[in-house]
């Protein structure tokens, strides 16, 4: 998991509109529950980190152990060859659905403004081309499934996504590059109505990710 930037994050502590005060004051004459996941710092001063209320006062390293028990065999990439500012809105999502792996294709540098802190949760990978990731994704046996309007894709509506599949992204604007449309085993494309040529890369990984929860994911398990 990437963790490179560990300081505190305007979503986590104390300028954010969410969480609770500290634990005596919310939860007065009641003891602090024995508990290793929860964090001394966050039971004293409070918790208004963007989390769910069932992550409430735990340690960063205890949501994410708890999140791996319950992580899709869902990864997403999106390639980063001319530093696509998009990324952090497809971490912030592959987030929410649990996604097991983001993997960042190209500059290992991108903006993590759009992430919110979420990247502090969700586990990263770089590869430097597409053929190194095709290479690691085959190793997983991982389906590569690459979303571009293009002549001859199919429609995401009705495609039969794989439970192990790997959702590949391109760069806002130019798309997915040739190499790795012809490495995908197949290429998806999201039905549009309107005038514009394309829609924002960020908004169509989460139209892409929640078409595979639909299929795939146990709802049951959702908050």
């Amino acid at each position: 998991m990437d963790s490179s930037n560990s300081a505190p994050g305007p979503t986590e502590w104390n300028e954010g509109r969410h969480g609770v005060g500290p634990w005596a004051e919310e939860h007065p004459g009641e003891p602090v529950p024995d508990d290793a996941r929860l964090d001394p710092e966050l039971l004293a001063s409070g918790d208004r980190r963007n989390v769910v209320d069932a992550y409430r006062y735990w340690r960063r390293e205890a949501i994410v152990a708890d999140i791996d028990t319950r992580r899709h065999p869902l990864h997403v990439a999106i390639e980063n060859f001319e530093n696509d500012a998009n990324i952090g809105t497809v971490v912030r999502t592959a987030n929410a659905f649990a996604v097991d792996t983001v993997h960042i294709v190209g500059r290992r540098r991108w903006n993590r403004r759009g992430a919110m802190v979420t990247d502090r949760y969700q586990h990263l990978m770089h590869h430097d081309t597409v053929a190194d990731l095709m290479d690691w994704a085959a190793g997983a046996d991982l389906t590569v499934v690459a979303v571009d309007n293009t002549p001859g894709s199919v429609p995401l509506e009705t495609a039969e996504l794989p439970r192990r599949c790997l959702l590949l992204f391109g760069q806002e604007g130019p798309g997915v590059t040739e190499s790795a449309r012809q490495a995908a085993r197949m290429t998806c494309s999201i039905a549009q109505f309107g005038s514009t040529r394309s829609i924002n890369v960020g908004v169509a990984a989460g139209i892409a990710m929640h078409a595979w929860v639909r299929r795939h994911a146990d709802l049951s398990a959702a908050w």
